[in-house]
């Protein structure tokens, strides 16, 4: 059972003293002068208030009830009333932590000394609450303290963060060359441990009084702010504490005050009155009489707070007693020098993380794309938004088959593999791409998100579409030279997209999505059928297409329309075209280009004959023409009734 605290108007007129068990069946009889009874009826032990000439003899009888509650019934012979929650009552259960007030005495229901305080659901504490709730509100008030009377356990002060920046330090030289080491102390840390430990040795030196500090951190479930006042339970944990003595006993941390200053995002203040036999309830911890907390604002710090707590210290020898105000003035400079270290704390810790986050998005996004994110007047960038884009999609040719007779090497071929994928995104990356996804051996990437390419939406979509062509010419240049026996194919496919941050609760990455990225892989497959290194849709050759005002040094890139085709999972047939890759000895010559060109007009229209022959004007090693041949002379040179000039290729 917990103990019940008498509080006078004067310091020395106090006690404190333990409630019966419940199995003892024994209850308490409370008043100035009380008779115990063992008799007939309820056994009582008698409690006396001597002090108090507004209580009568026989005033109170207490019981103990379930879950540390005690029942408080009113004497009929007494002649004042019981004030519970404001009002006066006859009959109440009091849960630890209230208190109630007969005369001039308040009595209030404390938990015993190392017990932890954990309020039950449903139950609630008004005065608390009401005193958190005032503080709130009065946003220009530097301290507000809460209705409880001097008399009561415990005062509360809540510091709002506006009136603790406005307000100056007393002692302003010593906390300023405090405050100019904390930044080299804080970024020298090389690991969390290692800040943890600086900081609270940085508030211990700082606070005179205190006898210990503690960085704790609680659950950001249990910190909702629509919960302010709601006594609930709070999963805490002490990430690091420090103390003035040699003891490695984890100081008593109030779960409540914890709650109090995390929730309402403000600084809080807890000072109490304290005896040598006794120890306070709310923060329960022996030999000290306050204590605060101090939440630190940051979603790289949610749910860490300060929490620092200590001894009065008397700034005048001669005085017999430091006050609840004089307490807390000479502490407000304690809080906000914490509040400053806080800030900085949570600052610099944001600001490492999103140096690793751009450390990690250098792998996914290009410099100027980065530079677009880190933009304070950009927009929200990675919301997915409409735009468009020309995609790419890059395979490694021959992995399966390699990787199966490699089975032996396994180690040597992964590292060959992750060479090869370095190769594509390097290329991506370096033309201003943004790497969108990794297929197993392939990768996705994309041109025209965040922001466009070029000013103008056709300079745009120009600059994409040559963006990923020089990333397609890269690759195939650097391919060429790998040691590896991999070759890569590669499908580019532009227009509208949906580009940012998607995916579900569990898993979000940075991607695009839309039928165009689907014809990009379907395009980088047929690349195997037509044996070719680059293909690419209509839409992306009309783009590479050089117009009449296009710089001559731009006008080097060659394509060849290999003809319609219809691919897998898509009903509507596609334009193909071949970015053509030189070599010093298979280069296809302007009149073979168009030496294809007719033919393929002549196949498009049923007149296989004339196609066959002008296909075989055209060298041996060239692919694509094989693709025509071989279905001519599957049908014997003569068209299908059906024929619609447009070239299958279902799903193998």
């Amino acid at each position: 059972m917990p103990d019940l605290i008498a509080q006078g108007t004067a310091a020395d007129r106090r006690w404190r003293k333990p409630l019966p068990d419940l199995a003892s069946g024994r209850g308490v009889a409370l008043g100035r002068e009380p008779v115990s009874s063992v008799g007939a009826g309820t056994p009582t032990i008698a409690w006396a208030i001597p002090w108090d000439r507004f209580i009568s003899r026989h005033h109170a009888l207490l019981m103990a009830r379930s879950g540390d509650r005690i029942e408080v019934t009113r004497d009929e012979r007494s002649q004042n009333p019981i004030f519970y929650r404001g009002r006066p009552r006859d009959t109440f259960t009091l849960v630890p932590g209230e208190h109630f007030v007969i005369g001039e005495t308040t009595f209030t229901l404390a938990r015993r000394p190392g017990i932890a305080e954990t309020p039950e659901p449903g139950t609630a504490n008004l005065t608390e609450e009401k005193s958190i709730t005032e503080a709130s509100e009065a946003a220009a008030t530097p301290m507000q303290p809460d209705s409880m009377s001097a008399s009561d356990l415990v005062t509360e002060w809540a510091f709002k963060e506006a009136s603790l920046r406005n307000r100056s330090f007393r002692d302003a030289d010593s906390r300023i060359e405090m405050l100019a080491a904390l930044p080299d102390l804080v970024s020298g840390s090389v690991h969390e441990d290692e800040l943890l430990a600086r900081v609270t040795d940085v508030l211990m030196r700082a606070t005179a009084s205190a006898t210990a500090v503690a960085i704790v951190s609680v659950d950001p479930a249990s910190t909702d702010a629509s919960a302010i006042g709601r006594p609930r339970a709070t999963a805490m944990r002490v990430m690091h504490f420090d103390t003035r003595t040699d003891s490695t006993t984890t100081p008593s941390i109030s779960s409540r005050l914890v709650s109090r200053a995390v929730q309402g995002r403000e600084s809080v203040l807890h000072v109490w009155e304290a005896t040598p036999e006794s120890a306070p309830e709310f923060t329960v911890a022996e030999n000290v009489d306050w204590a605060f907390c101090v939440p630190l604002r940051s979603q790289a710090c949610a749910g860490w707070a300060l929490y620092v707590t200590g001894t009065r210290v008397d700034t005048q020898p001669l005085q017999s007693h430091v006050s609840d105000t004089d307490m807390v003035e000479q502490l407000s400079d304690d809080v906000k020098f914490a509040e400053v270290v806080g800030s900085l704390v949570a600052g610099m810790r944001q600001s490492g993380q999103l140096q690793q986050q751009q450390s990690a998005m250098r792998q996914f996004f290009a410099p100027v794309v980065l530079e677009a994110l880190a933009d304070e007047d950009a927009p929200t960038w990675l919301q997915p938004q409409d735009c468009d884009l020309t995609v790419m999609f890059c395979d490694l040719r021959g992995f399966s088959g390699t990787s199966e007779s490699r089975s032996h090497e396994l180690l040597l071929l992964l590292e060959q593999v992750s060479g090869a994928l370095g190769v594509m995104t390097r290329h991506i990356l370096d033309t201003g791409g943004v790497i969108g996804d990794f297929h197993g051996d392939a990768a996705m990437g994309f041109w025209g998100w965040p922001l466009p390419m070029g000013v103008g939406d056709d300079k745009a979509n120009f600059a994409s579409a040559r963006a990923a062509a020089n990333a397609a010419l890269g690759i195939r240049r650097d391919d060429v030279t790998s040691p590896s026996s991999f070759r890569c194919g590669i499908g580019l496919a532009s227009g509208p997209a949906v580009a940012g941050r998607i995916g579900t609760v569990d898993q979000v990455k940075v991607t695009a999505f839309g039928p165009v990225v689907n014809l990009a892989s379907r395009l980088e497959g047929l690349t195997k059928a037509f044996g070719v290194e680059v293909l690419m849709d209509q839409v992306t050759a009309d783009r590479l297409s050089p117009p009449d005002t296009m710089a001559p040094e731009d006008q080097t890139l060659r394509l060849r329309q290999l003809g319609r085709v219809r691919v897998a999972g898509m009903k509507t047939p596609v334009v193909v075209s071949q970015l053509i890759i030189p070599t010093a000895d298979q280069t296809l010559t302007r009149e073979q280009i168009q030496t294809y060109h007719s033919a393929w007009e002549a196949f498009a229209e049923g007149r296989w004959d004339d196609a066959y022959e002008g296909l075989h004007e055209l060298p041996a090693w060239d692919r694509p023409k094989d693709v025509l041949m071989r279905t001519i002379l599957q049908h014997h040179r003569i068209a299908p009734a059906d024929w619609d000039g447009v070239l299958d290729f279902p799903k193998s």
